[in-house]
């Protein structure tokens, strides 16, 4: 005869060994039959807690709904170099525009996709949902309160028939004086619930119960504060908890703060700060170099990036960074060394391989290009990604002088994304050196239409519109192409160019 497990060692076992779902219904079963059973509802509690638990310090996205109706005021012309928001203007630190793609914001592309990697607020809603957000689609989220509740559905999920705890009947100034107790429930409301105005009620009633000392507390205050769009309430807490304990987390919470408020510098001085207490601590080193990396300062962002490698040589979003700038600063020999390490790590994804191709190809390593491709093709898990792929490949063919080919994989990239303006600028070069004109200018007023914020349809639609005497349409295109890359010098000949004409007239 087997011995039986106790019941709630059991449950402990199955939360120790992350199986929370098996731990869930075992307390289920101890509180059917002892329904005040405090250690069995407190495990439960944090057992629901951790399955849909979500780091608050990485996640942190702005829906159009929080661009928009932002009733923060922020300057609207911010000094140079002091604005997360406003375009960076003249000066490139690394390449320009012209080698490497930049975002809506006028920032180049990251060569790691996080919430807010493409940073800038858009000025009009319609510019809003255009905004390439992420890697996998177009469009923001509607906004960030709807995200939670989404997430929140999953206490549904886990409980048929209701949810676990009924937090309209709950007293909590009962809760606060069992501190364990109560920091439990407040995980649950904030994470499990997506709360945040009852798990900012509790919080504060346990500050107060602990006479304003314990900086947990604070903390819990301030993130409820941050979700709830209160960003100066939330460092006032933040900065408290910071004078009573030092730890990363808090000063990571505080510069996520002054980020949504665009104050990039103060962010920089928090952080600072926090590496002067914990020097070389990896998290706060990528936040400064993700920070530098939005503020067009890539060559410290590097610098930043490198240091971190130097504490966490697996660190992906380093390997990432620092090869995605090698290649766009003529060195693809030494990116594919970072993306081959990336290989060996164990990242396995199209993203990779599609890169992997694009540095063999500008290597001269030939004999790898098709094979990378291949593999990325095959790894592709929706038609954007596909597209991207066809894309590259479009470009090699170009590059080989098979402009038939190239024709058809910009053709391809189309059917996968229908939005790809950088295929419609392509084919429109493919389709000027055939002379149809009227394709041409069709495909670039299509790919200027869809991403207003590249210089290469404006300038490429400037010079078909002169060479076919439509002098006018010309200069309106090439003074867009001048807003997009002030220093693009073919820009400015044919503008000078184009003044010369009108003046003569």
């Amino acid at each position: 005869m087997g011995l039986e497990t106790e019941p709630l060692l059991q449950a402990w076992s199955y939360f120790r060994r992350r199986k929370f779902e098996l731990c869930s219904q075992t307390c289920s079963r101890i509180l059917e039959q002892e329904p005040y059973d405090q250690v069995a509802w407190s495990l439960k509690t944090r057992a629901l807690t951790e399955m849909v638990y979500v780091d608050e310090i990485d996640v942190d996205q702005e829906g159009i709904a929080e661009m928009m109706l932002d009733e923060n005021a922020i300057a609207q012309v911010a000094r140079p170099g002091t604005s997360l928001k406003q375009a960076v203007g003249k000066k490139f630190d690394g390449p320009s525009p012209a080698v490497r793609p930049v975002t809506q914001s006028g920032r180049p592309i990251s060569g790691f996709v996080r919430p807010s990697t493409q940073s800038g607020r858009p000025g009009t809603m319609e510019q809003a949902i255009k905004t390439p957000r992420t890697a996998s689609t177009a469009r923001p989220i509607t906004s960030t309160s709807g995200r939670y509740v989404r997430l929140g559905t999953a206490s549904m999920l886990t409980n048929p028939d209701g949810p676990f705890i009924n937090l309209s009947r709950l007293n909590l100034a009962n809760y606060v004086q069992h501190p364990y107790l109560a920091k439990t429930l407040f995980e649950y409301i904030f994470h499990h619930e997506n709360d945040a105005k009852n798990a900012l009620e509790l919080a504060a009633l346990a500050t107060e119960e602990s006479n304003f000392k314990d900086w947990w507390w604070k903390v819990q205050l301030g993130k409820c504060y941050y979700r709830l769009g209160l960003y100066r309430e939330a460092e006032k807490q933040f900065k408290s908890a910071l004078t009573q304990q030092n730890m990363v987390d808090i000063f990571l919470y505080l510069g996520k703060v002054y980020i949504r408020m665009d104050q990039p510098l103060t962010a920089l001085t928090v952080f600072k700060q926090g590496l002067d207490r914990f020097p070389k601590e990896v998290s706060i080193l990528c936040a400064v170099a993700r920070i530098h990396e939005e503020m067009n300062n890539m060559s410290s962002a590097t610098e930043y990036y490198k240091e971190v490698l130097k504490q966490d040589n697996t660190n992906i979003e380093a390997i990432a960074c620092i090869g995605s700038n090698h290649f766009y600063t003529d060195q693809p020999e030494i990116a594919l060394r970072f993306y081959r390490r990336l290989l060996q790590m164990g990242v396995y994804n199209c993203q990779l391989f599609n890169n992997l191709g694009m540095c063999c190809f500008y290597a001269q390593q030939y004999d790898m290009i098709l094979t990378s491709f291949e593999r990325a093709l095959s790894l592709a898990e929706n038609e954007g990604d596909v597209a991207e792929v066809w894309y590259n490949l479009g470009h090699v063919a170009v590059g080989i002088g098979d402009l038939n080919l190239a024709y058809q994989c910009f053709k391809l990239t189309l059917s996968n994304n229908n939005d790809h303006a950088e295929a419609y600028n392509n084919l429109a070069v493919l389709e000027m050196r055939k002379n149809h004109v009227e394709q041409a200018r069709a495909l670039l007023q299509t790919s200027s239409s869809l991403a207003p914020h590249m210089y290469e349809p404006h300038v490429n639609f400037a010079f078909l519109s002169e060479k076919i005497g439509d002098l006018q349409s010309s200069y309106v295109a090439a003074q867009k192409s001048a807003a997009a890359f002030p220093d693009h010098v073919e820009t400015q000949q044919l503008i000078e160019k184009l003044r010369q004409h009108f003046a003569v007239i």
